[in-house]
């Protein structure tokens, strides 16, 4: 990053000119911009709110407040990790949002950006009826931005949140603890279904590892700052959500659903499966790979996604 660091501090003096300058500076070094905002701007906005403790609905009315001398090292601090180090935001914040919730997010998970947000919001409408829902599932829980969203629009429901990754779980555990949401949510050490209780679910819903490996070793240099298991799936991306499929039906209720996001591997499934009616699902926010199957469809085509395995 070019420039003295005192010639910066003694250079931008207030909120609109860290925001400026850092978003300047963000597109000059050619960043990538897709674990919670899309443009340079936006980046900048929020790690300059969050590091000066400001919520990120802040009142452009404020950004013309003078910063002390303490704030803007802070920021310079910041800005300059963003930019040599090409660590996504959310890490260096420890903080996403998912469905409007703040989430605890390390090196430990994948940052929380699925589309299945605005799903959780609309109460998976008109899928379900809300009222029915009573135990829902989240398969490959990650920080627990899933089940923890699907506990607020289901205040009556249980949710049981599984991971394989104990480091996961962890961190699943701390938002679980700040949202207090200990006695509605249980977190389960487990591979896909095999340590789960003995019964059925209204809703079953994952965002399981679904990249290719070769697509993997081509993402920008950001997604390296993440956990590669949470990417990882297989040669073609689909091992897990074979699995998933293949041993679903024995989870959900006559009048349940699956939904998994699959994201890039969307065309690669449906070409594996094309007697399959996968539901591909729209998201007004953006977003998408991400498909809908009701408990029929399921129990009709697991013998034709067991066949896969085998």
């Amino acid at each position: 990053m070019t420039g003295d660091s005192s010639d910066i501090i003694d250079n931008l003096s207030t909120i609109r000119d860290y925001i400026r300058w850092a978003a300047s500076r963000f597109n000059e070094a050619g960043l990538f911009f897709g674990h919670g905002t899309d443009n340079a701007l936006d980046e900048a906005s929020c790690l300059v709110l969050h590091t000066l403790h400001q919520p990120y609905t802040l009142s452009t009315d404020y950004f013309d407040a003078v910063l002390t001398g303490e704030e803007r090292r802070s920021l310079l601090n910041i800005i300059t990790q963003r930019i040599e180090k090409k660590i996504p935001a959310a890490y260096l914040t420890h903080e996403a949002i998912f469905a409007g919730l703040s989430f605890y997010v390390d090196e430990r998970v994948l940052i929380p950006r699925s589309p299945v947000a605005e799903l959780i919001e609309a109460h998976f409408s008109p899928w379900v009826d809300s009222e029915r829902v009573k135990n829902v599932l989240d398969l490959c829980t990650g920080s627990g931005c899933i089940a923890i969203a699907c506990a607020y629009a289901f205040p009556e429901a249980h949710v049981d949140a599984l991971d394989l990754s104990e480091d996961a779980l962890e961190v699943a555990a701390i938002n679980r603890q700040r949202h207090q949401l200990q006695e509605q949510v249980e977190l389960i050490h487990s591979d896909l279904f095999s340590a789960l209780p003995e019964k059925k679910y209204d809703i079953i819903v994952s965002n399981p590892p679904y990249v290719a490996r070769q697509e993997w070793q081509q993402l920008p240099t950001e997604y390296f700052a993440e956990p590669e298991v949470g990417f990882d799936g297989g040669q073609d991306g689909l091992d897990l959500v074979i699995r998933i499929l293949a041993q679903a039906e024995n989870h959900l209720c006559n009048h349940g659903i699956l939904v998994v996001e699959v994201g890039s591997s969307a065309e690669t499934l449906q070409k594996r499966f094309p007697e399959v009616p996968f539901y591909w699902l729209d998201f007004e926010r953006g977003g998408d790979g991400v498909f809908l199957l009701t408990a029929r469809q399921v129990q009709q085509f697991t013998p034709v996604f067991q066949a896969t395995q085998s």
